[in-house]
C-alpha cells in the first residue's frame, strides 16, 4: 500500500497527544491506547522509507518509552516494562536518535535498580551515558542521568555516592546553557531533582535535609506534577514517621491519598505504604487508625489489587 506523505507526521502528532495525556488519564486506560498505537507504528514502519521512516521510528520509540514508563511506574509491571524498553531501543536505533536511546536505557536502569542488581544498573547507565555523549546531551539531561544513578545507589544503601551524584546534578543544572531539550523530555526539572535529593537524604537518615528538600519540591510543584506529588508527600510522611511524629506523618500520607484519588500512581502508593509500615509503633492511635480507614478503603484496595 502506498502511504500518504503525512503518515509519519500524523503518527508523531498522536504520540505527542499521548505524552500530554500522561498526567491526567488513568494509567491502565492510557497504557492500553499507547500499546495499540505502538503496534500500529511497528506495522507502519515496514511501509515507509527514507526520512519518513526515520521520523516514524523516532515517534514509535517515544511511544514505546511511554508504554514502558506506565507499565513500570504506574502499574508496577516491571517485566512488561523491560520488554517494552527493548522494543523502544530498537526503534530508536532505526531513527538513529542517540539521545532517545539514552533516555530508554536510563529508564531501563530503574528496573534492576529497584531490585538492587548493581551490575545490571551499571551496565545500562554506562550505555546511557555513551549514547548521551554522541549528540551531545543538554545539561539538564545529564543531570537527570545523575539523579537516576543516585536513586539506584541510595536504594543499595550507598548514600555517600548518591549524594555526590545529586550534587553533580545540581551543578549541571546551575550551568545550564539554554541548549534545547527534546519535546519528549518531560519527566525532569529542578523540582524533580529536589524530590530525588529528598529521597536520597531520607534513605541516608538525614531527616532535616530530607524535610527541607522535599518541602521545596512540594512548593515548586505545578498542577502538572500530580503524580510526582504523591511520591514527595509519601516521602515526607516517611520523614515524619522516622522523626517519631505520627500526626504529621499521617497528614502527609492523607494528602498523598487525596492526590492518588485523582490519578492513580503505583509508585506514589508504594511510598505511602512504606510510610505506613514505619508508623506501626503508633498503630493504635486515632491518626493512624484514620489513615488505615482511608488507605484500605474500597477504591484504594481495589486499585492496589488491580495493578
Amino acid at each position: 500500500m502506498v502511504q500518504p506523505s503525512t503518515l509519519s507526521s500524523d503518527y508523531s502528532a498522536i504520540t505527542a497527544i499521548h505524552r500530554r495525556l500522561y498526567d491526567s488519564v488513568q494509567p491502565d486506560h492510557l497504557h492500553a491506547v499507547v500499546v495499540e498505537h505502538t503496534r500500529m507504528g511497528t506495522q507502519l514502519l515496514e511501509e515507509v522509507s527514507g526520512v519518513n521512516r526515520q521520523i516514524l521510528a523516532a515517534a514509535l520509540a517515544e511511544s514505546l518509552l511511554l508504554a514502558g514508563r506506565i507499565a513500570f511506574f504506574d502499574l508496577e509491571r516491571p517485566d512488561d516494562a523491560d520488554r517494552t524498553y527493548v522494543q523502544a531501543l530498537q526503534a530508536a536505533g532505526e531513527a538513529d536518535d542517540h539521545l532517545l536511546g539514552s533516555a530508554i536505557l536510563a529508564h531501563a536502569a530503574f528496573i534492576p535498580g529497584w531490585t538492587k542488581d548493581a551490575s545490571t544498573v551499571a551496565d545500562r547507565l554506562r550505555a546511557a551515558r555513551v549514547y548521551a555523549r554522541r549528540q551531545p546531551a543538554p545539561a539538564a539531561f545529564l543531570a537527570w542521568l545523575n539523579a537516576v544513578e543516585a536513586e539506584c545507589s541510595a536504594i543499595r544503601g550507598e548514600s555517600r555516592e548518591a549524594l555526590r551524584l545529586i550534587k553533580d546534578a545540581e551543578d549541571l543544572l546551575a550551568e545550564e546553557n539554554g541548549q534545547a531539550l527534546p519535546d519528549w523530555f518531560t519527566w525532569f526539572s529542578p523540582m524533580r531533582l529536589a524530590a530525588f535529593k529528598g529521597n536520597v537524604h531520607l534513605k541516608a537518615g538525614h531527616l532535616q535535609q530530607a524535610r527541607v528538600a522535599l518541602s521545596e519540591a512540594v512548593a515548586a510543584a505545578s498542577s502538572a506534577d500530580g503524580k510526582q506529588l504523591t511520591v514527595i508527600l509519601g516521602d515526607l510522611a516517611a520523614v515524619e514517621a522516622a522523626a517519631e511524629d505520627p500526626k504529621a506523618a499521617c497528614q502527609y500520607a492523607e494528602r498523598a491519598l487525596d492526590q492518588l484519588g485523582r490519578t492513580w500512581y503505583a509508585t506514589g502508593m508504594s511510598r505511602v505504604l512504606e510510610a505506613r509500615s514505619a508508623l506501626q509503633p503508633w498503630a493504635g492511635t486515632d491518626d493512624v487508625l484514620r489513615l488505615d480507614d482511608r488507605l484500605y478503603g474500597w477504591q484504594n484496595t481495589l486499585s492496589a489489587l488491580r495493578h
